[in-house]
């Protein structure tokens, strides 16, 4: 019987993960595409409009992702100081929670739109986001998976992130300014 090394693993386990990934980034494009944009604010309890409340969730999201990145090098050793797993789980999923009405509004009020390159590219970096999201998710209970799976997907749904941030609250806060 041959031991097989973690390093020879195939690429079997992630087909799922990566594929609902694929398939869920290309849905959340299709439908802002085809979906006739309403041009309403939805959700914005506690905000002078829309774009201030996307800016803000955004920029939590943002700096809870700084804490995922933070986390995730603590609980891989690559730190030297210990950081409760707990830390990692409840920021992923705070930032996550505060993605979701941003993206709905996106979605419902705006739809994909390619007319500016800006916005193109927050476009299509939220619909990366979501399917590297799903990967990630999915992957998680897969420990058969390459031991750089969580890493990669995790970096790049970092990287998105990032992307939206840059394209979005960074915009908003530089071009209309702080607001509420």
């Amino acid at each position: 019987m041959t031991a097989i090394h973690p390093q020879s693993r195939g690429l079997t386990p992630l087909l799922v993960p990566l594929l609902a990934g694929g398939l869920a980034a290309l849905a959340l494009g299709v439908y802002g595409r085809v979906h006739t944009p309403t041009g309403f604010a939805v959700g914005v309890a506690g905000f002078s409009g829309a774009l201030p409340m996307k800016a803000w969730l955004t920029t939590g999201a943002f700096l809870l992702a700084i804490v995922q990145v933070v986390s995730a090098m603590s609980m891989w050793g690559r730190l030297g100081i210990d950081i409760p797993p707990a830390v990692h789980r409840w920021s992923g999923r705070i930032a996550f929670l505060l993605t979701i009405p941003v993206a709905f509004h996106c979605l419902y009020a705006l739809g994909l739109q390619y007319d500016v390159p800006r916005v193109l590219a927050h476009s299509l970096l939220g619909c990366f986001f979501y399917g590297v999201f799903t990967a990630k998710m999915l992957a998680l209970p897969k420990r058969d998976a390459p031991g750089w799976t969580l890493p990669v997907l995790g970096g790049l749904a970092f990287t998105a992130l990032v992307g939206l941030w840059l394209t979005s609250s960074f915009w908003f806060f530089t071009a209309i300014g702080i607001k509420v």
